[in-house]
């Protein structure tokens, strides 16, 4: 397994965890699912979130087309299978 941490402009992390199967992006974004979309097109995922008049984007380049999208307490995971 390997483990790369990222810390964008607002501080929010993002991990981008590897393994044998599969590849996982985490994100801790504070937000319930109702308000962040995640639409993958190819090997991108766009995720746009809505905090009350806030609305913010961001692209991930993903390492395979077929992803599965997930948010649990705040925390958004986008996992790939190899």
């Amino acid at each position: 397994m390997s483990i790369k941490q990222l810390a964008g402009g607002d501080e929010r992390i993002v991990r981008r965890y590897e393994y044998d199967d599969s590849w996982i992006l985490a994100a801790d974004i504070g937000l319930t699912s109702e308000e962040v979309d995640v639409d993958v097109v190819g090997t991108t995922a766009i995720v746009v979130a809505e905090s009350g008049d806030d609305v913010s984007e961001a692209e991930f380049e993903l390492p395979g087309p077929d992803a599965s999208v997930a948010t649990n307490n705040g925390v958004l995971t986008i996992t790939v299978e190899k």
